[in-house]
C-alpha cells in the first residue's frame, strides 16, 4: 500500500488530527508521508516539511551524542558525574554515585519529572532498578555541557544535526519554524504551542519525520560510534516495572521480561527492536527500529490520541509480536 494512502486511512479511522510518518528500510530513509491538518482552527494540511514536537524522542538523539563523547574520551560513562558537574541532589550522598550510564539507562534513582515546587530527591540507590526519568536525561545534559564546555545545542549541532544534514531540527525554537509547524491538539481542540527558548535534552527537540528518520537510519547502520559502543546501546541494563514506566518507592514486585532500557533506547530483548515514545499535552510521538531488519519508522503527531496508530504501524513495518505496544498502552493512556 502507498504510505501516504495508508496514513490517510489510519487518520480516517482514528481520532488523530495530523501526523507525519517516515519509514526506514535497508538502513536508509525509504518513504515519508503526511496526513491531516496542522491546526484545526485553520485546516492547513500537514506536509512532510512540517515541524513537530518530538518530545521524549529527544532523549535517544541526546544519547547518541553522549556515546560519541564517550568514544572520544570526553565522557566516561562509569565515572560519577559529581566529579565534574554539581551534584543533582546536594544533600543526599546517594546522588554522588550517579554515573552517565545510570542516567542513560533510567537507573539513577531520580523521579521522572518535577512540578514547579516539588523537591528533587533520590528515591533509590543508583543501579538498583529502572524507573523512567526525564530528570536523569536533564542531568546528562549538564554532564555533557560540563565536559565539552559548550552549550548542549551547539554539541547537538556539531555531532548530530550537521553530520546527518538534519536542517529542520533544533532543541531550541527557531523563528524559521513559524512558517510550517504543527499545533498541539487536546481532544481535537488546538492548544498553545510550546516554543522552547532553551535546549532541554529530555523533551525540547523540534524536528520533521524525515530529519528524525535520518537519525534512525544512522542508528541502524552503526554510524558515529565504535562497534562495541553501538552494540552496547541495545543491551538491556534494567527491565521496566510491570505495567508502568515509573516506580520509585520500593523495588518493583514484577518487571517486564521483554521491555527494558539500554543506553538511551527502550529495548525489546526478544525481538532486538529499540523504541522511544513521546507524550506532552496535545502531542504524541513514537519511534521503533530493528538492527537485524535494518528497518524502522518514526511517527510524529499533534494529537493526544496519536499513539493509537502505533500498533498498526508496528505490524506493518516490523511484523511480529511487540511487547512494548501493550506496555505502552498501559503507561501512556
Amino acid at each position: 500500500m502507498n504510505l501516504s494512502s495508508h496514513l490517510h486511512s489510519l487518520l480516517a479511522t482514528h481520532p488523530v488530527i495530523g501526523a507525519t510518518l517516515a519509514v526506514i528500510r535497508n538502513g536508509a530513509v525509504a518513504e515519508i508521508a503526511a496526513a491531516g491538518i496542522k491546526d484545526a482552527s485553520t485546516a492547513d494540511p500537514v506536509t512532510p516539511q512540517t515541524i513537530f514536537d518530538a518530545v521524549s524522542l529527544s532523549k535517544p538523539v541526546a544519547a547518541w551524542a553522549a556515546l560519541q563523547l564517550a568514544d572520544a574520551g570526553v565522557l566516561d560513562l562509569d565515572e560519577p558525574v559529581c566529579h565534574y558537574a554539581r551534584r543533582i541532589v546536594p544533600d543526599d550522598p546517594l546522588s554522588a554515585l550517579i554515573t552517565a550510564r545510570h542516567l542513560l539507562t533510567h537507573t539513577a534513582g531520580l523521579q521522572n519529572t518535577r512540578e514547579k515546587d516539588e523537591v528533587l530527591r533520590m528515591y533509590f540507590a543508583p543501579g538498583a532498578w529502572a524507573s523512567y526519568s526525564s530528570m536523569g536525561i536533564m542531568y546528562l545534559q549538564a554532564a555533557m555541557e560540563a565536559r565539552t564546555g559548550e552549550p548542549f545545542e551547539a554539541t547537538m549541532r556539531r555531532l548530530v544535526f550537521e553530520p546527518l544534514d538534519m536542517r529542520s531540527s533544533s532543541y531550541v525554537w527557531q523563528e524559521r519554524f513559524d512558517a510550517d509547524f504543527a499545533r498541539p491538539h487536546d481532544d481535537g481542540q488546538p492548544i498553545d504551542k510550546h516554543r522552547p527558548s532553551g535546549a532541554f535534552a529530555s523533551y525540547s527537540l523540534q524536528t520533521t519525520a524525515g530529519d528524525y528518520a535520518a537519525f534512525v537510519a544512522a542508528v541502524l547502520r552503526g554510524d558515529g560510534l565504535k562497534e562495541s559502543t553501538w552494540r552496547d546501546w541495545f543491551v538491556v541494563q534494567g527491565h521496566a516495572p510491570k505495567g508502568a514506566a515509573v516506580h520509585l518507592e520500593s523495588t518493583p514486585p514484577e518487571t517486564e521480561p521483554d521491555v527494558g532500557w539500554g543506553l538511551g533506547w527502550g529495548v525489546e530483548p526478544s525481538t532486538g527492536c529499540f523504541f522511544q515514545w513521546g507524550k506532552r499535552e496535545g502531542v504524541r510521538s513514537f519511534v521503533m527500529g530493528s538492527v537485524a531488519e535494518q528497518a524502522g519508522f518514526v511517527l510524529l503527531t499533534n494529537s493526544n490520541t496519536g499513539l493509537r496508530l502505533v500498533r498498526e504501524l508496528a505490524a506493518e513495518v516490523l511484523p511480529g509480536e511487540h511487547a512494548v505496544v501493550d506496555w505502552l498502552a498501559c503507561v501512556t493512556e
